[in-house]
């Protein structure tokens, strides 16, 4: 699995990653993660708003941090 954070170096984008981080290391599950800050490759997306969730390169989430365990639900399938 490999998830994305999109986004700029905002402080939501910085709390996204942090709790991307957090869910991954309870799920106990082998993930790759990655900071994308590439304005170009972000707007590949289609993503206008930061941050932005992708993962196996598909867009779940933009513009707004989910909880813990709306992100554990994302990181299970």
């Amino acid at each position: 699995m490999k998830i994305e954070i999109l986004g700029t170096g905002c402080a939501k984008c910085n709390e996204l990653e942090a709790k991307v981080k957090e869910a991954v290391a309870k799920s106990g599950r082998f993930v790759q993660i990655e900071k994308v800050d590439d304005l170009m490759k972000i707007m590949e997306y289609g993503v206008m708003s930061t941050p932005g969730l992708v993962i196996d390169g598909k867009v779940v989430m933009t513009g707004k941090v989910p909880s813990l365990e709306e992100l554990s639900k994302l990181i299970e399938g």
